[in-house]
């Protein structure tokens, strides 16, 4: 007898789906302003030549993405994590959804150079997920 696949995705898969695509975003925008800076030929190259250092934005993207792609893995891990053992909730859904919305507000503060919004932004994001990661470990 096959088992049933739940036909409602729990708000922490979706939260992951989204996290993915704005993983994306972060690498196509620093991408992008790298390309405006240094030409199409740099970016579609083997980029081994010297170049001179990245104008503010670009180089801010580039610190933006870095930091994301630092913290993602805490993320799925934490939110893989209570959607496997059962231990999805309200709770749950509302951190998830609270981290992803700090991570959406905090790549256009730091492209735009926006100081301390951008540092208390990514601090609520990362208490969010800590939130998860406490309902997996011990709640």
């Amino acid at each position: 007898m096959a088992s049933e696949l739940p036909t409602e995705l729990p708000t922490e898969l979706w939260v992951l789906g989204v996290a993915a695509i704005l993983l994306l975003v972060h690498v196509l925008a620093a991408g992008h302003y790298r390309t405006r800076q240094y030409g199409r030929d740099w970016n579609m190259g083997a980029r081994d030549e010297n170049v001179p250092p990245l104008d503010p934005v670009p180089a801010r993207l580039l610190r933006a993405q870095a930091n994301y792609q630092e913290t993602l893995p805490i993320a799925v891990i934490a939110l893989l994590g209570v959607t496997v053992v059962g231990k999805t909730s309200d709770l749950t859904a509302i951190a998830a959804s609270i981290w992803l919305a700090g991570r959406v507000i905090y790549l256009p503060l730091y492209g735009a150079g926006v100081p301390k919004v951008r540092t208390l932004v990514w601090g609520v994001a990362t208490l969010a997920i800590l939130v998860v990661l406490g309902v997996l470990l011990v709640g």
